[in-house]
């Protein structure tokens, strides 16, 4: 039997190691062996300093393949109020660390301007760079058997026309959509994974793979027939870790899942 190893390279997210800090994630991303990270810019002020991650991934010599925008309630007011001037950012920062792929959340239905422009929006930034934007696919929010969808024009990616997207399995399970059919049906427009599983309860869990309800290896066994060449980011929730060493285990664990799964037998002819 021949494996098929594709040459999509591991990454660890900063997001993985907090509460420690991003430069706690560029030293345990060299010490277990990831290909490189993505950096989540947030409030850590190193993650939102080109100078300082570039220096990070010098020093310890792994690159930063992702940059993740600042799309989260908590950073609304980081890099600026403004979310096209944050994209733009985003891109020189991409640009400036050699990153490939900078990921992008779709707007909040409060940014009403910015919604209705976002997607053809994106398109055009997409044209002016060779850095890809991600768009990554979110949930709504569920409590007491309703549901608000807080994003527009939607919380999934697959009927937009998105050149480029991100899959996150931790969203599908909230959104409690499978996670293979969309990677499927995505086709070429997957370029980035996050990969995390979830139990599909109404919480953004980030699971270690392999230890919730989805399709985790499925879909890394889909990725490694279709020879995926982009990146596979871990990002888990390890804030509960009550030691260094036991978020070293977890963050091994999910590297050791996502290698072992991403070298799979092709199918046959």
């Amino acid at each position: 039997m021949v494996v098929n190893v594709p040459s999509a390279q591991v990454a660890l997210s900063t997001a993985s190691t907090y509460p420690e800090s991003t430069a706690a994630a560029f030293e345990i991303a060299v010490r277990l062996g990831y290909d490189g990270v993505e950096v989540m810019v947030w409030t850590d002020p190193v993650s939102q300093d080109v100078d300082a991650l570039r220096r990070l991934s010098d020093y310890h010599g792994i690159p930063v393949l992702a940059v993740h925008a600042p799309c989260l309630l908590i950073t609304q007011r980081v890099w600026g109020t403004d979310p096209w001037a944050k994209l733009q950012r985003a891109r020189a920062a991409a640009e400036t660390l050699g990153a490939g792929t900078v990921v992008v959340h779709p707007p909040f239905r409060w940014q009403r301007e910015y919604a209705r422009e976002f997607v053809a929006g994106i398109d055009r930034m997409a044209g002016e760079t060779d850095v890809r934007f991600a768009v990554e696919n979110m949930f709504p929010l569920r409590a007491r058997g309703r549901e608000v969808v807080p994003y527009a024009p939607d919380f999934g990616v697959v009927t937009e026309d998105y050149r480029h997207t991100t899959l996150d399995l931790s969203h599908t399970a909230v959104s409690q959509s499978d996670a293979y059919d969309m990677a499927v049906e995505l086709g070429d427009r997957l370029a980035h994974v996050h990969l995390a599983d979830g139990l599909g309860t109404p919480r953004d869990e980030h699971l270690v793979p392999g230890r919730g309800s989805q399709r985790c290896a499925d879909v890394l066994e889909l990725l490694a027939r279709r020879s995926f060449d982009g990146v596979v980011v871990v990002e888990v929730n390890t804030r509960r870790a009550e030691s260094r060493a036991e978020r070293e285990s977890d963050l091994a664990e999910a590297l050791a899942y996502t290698r072992l799964h991403l070298a799979s037998a092709p199918l046959p002819h």
